[in-house]
């Protein structure tokens, strides 16, 4: 076993609320790893284990040392592996100086009940990734019933000692409040909220999210920060994205983000920068946002690290909010809004 540990000096860092947690300023997630439904094709390979190692092993060795993954990423259950059980496994054989700052995320469902759940998830997270203490703790999402247990469960991972901070995810501004103000009774800081936040989706800034973290000291994690690719610029309307997410990303959105791709590369190419580097820069604007773009590859990952070192003209920033703004909303993770 091993303990996970702090960030590379090559890469700037990032406090995680006020937990006394850092973190790159942009890690790495791990959605996708040991996946076959949502991502992949429908299929999961030595080849795809492969390449996402090699992931791993380029963000590791540029310093984006903070992956984040949960305890529902990946499908063993179909044959393929779970994501935490891959992370796990590269650290362990990893051969390189950089040590990894770990995230994982308890599946808040509605037969778990009280803080003893969350505390036997958080171990059960531990032995997979092959830890003794992981650096943040997150509830994926609201349950359904419970959620003071699940909030105390939190507090009990971090006194124990299983968890250097905790945090939520896909919480809206109220249940956000009320999350922070029990963790604080018991003296353990509430150190990040993980939502879907990109140019294409804005909804932190609307509906009060991202203003209740920075009232409250919290970080903003940001999951899903090129939109699935789409920012990127891979897809078009004649090319969609491939499996569930060619629902979401339809031929209509795509035409109707074009105008916004356009000025994307135009503001890339005054830099240098590619679609994929402006649209993560854009989030690193805001001090307290941390995105997590995920990483199925070396290219991938290695081309997270020009986010970094220049910062879009507030003029240009804001032409791209308000280009984004006239692109029809997708449909986020209904949760939110619980």
């Amino acid at each position: 076993r091993c303990r996970a540990a702090g960030v590379s000096a090559g890469v700037p860092a990032r406090p995680l609320g006020r937990s006394g947690v850092e973190v790159s300023a942009v890690g790495i997630g791990c959605w996708a790893w040991g996946d076959k439904f949502f991502w992949n094709g429908g299929s999961w390979s030595e080849d795809k284990e492969a390449s996402a190692r090699e992931a791993f092993e380029a963000a590791l060795g540029a310093g984006m040392t903070w992956f984040d993954t949960a305890e529902v990423y990946g499908t063993k259950q179909f044959g393929a592996e779970d994501s935490e059980t891959l992370l796990g496994r590269f650290m362990r054989e990893s051969e390189g100086g950089e040590r990894a700052v770990v995230a994982t995320k308890f599946a808040a469902l509605p037969w778990r009940v009280g803080p003893q759940s969350v505390t036997a998830a958080c171990r059960a997270s531990l032995d997979r990734l092959g830890l003794e203490q992981m650096d943040l703790y997150q509830l994926h999402w609201p349950g359904v019933w419970g959620n003071e247990g699940y909030i105390d469960g939190l507090a009990q991972v971090v006194q124990s000692g299983m968890s250097r901070a905790v945090g939520v995810s896909n919480y809206s501004a109220p249940r956000l409040e009320k999350a922070h103000a029990q963790l604080a009774a018991q003296g353990v800081p509430l150190a990040s909220n993980q939502v879907q936040y990109n140019l294409l989706y804005r909804a932190p800034e609307e509906n009060g999210v991202l203003q209740a973290c920075r009232d409250l000291g919290v970080s903003l994690v940001a999951y899903c920060p090129i939109a699935q690719g789409v920012l990127s610029g891979k897809y078009t309307p004649t090319n969609r994205p491939s499996g569930p997410r060619g629902a979401s990303y339809s031929a209509g959105f795509l035409e109707a983000a074009a105008p916004l791709m356009q000025v994307l590369g135009e503001v890339g190419e005054k830099y240098d920068k590619t679609r994929t580097q402006v649209a993560i820069n854009w989030l690193l604007r805001d001090p307290i946002v941390v995105p997590i773009p995920g990483a199925k590859s070396r290219a991938q990952a290695e081309e997270f690290l020009g986010a970094f070192g220049w910062e879009l003209e507030a003029g240009e920033a804001d032409e791209l909010r308000e280009l984004a703004k006239r692109v029809p909303p997708i449909q986020g993770f209904p949760v939110e809004s619980w």
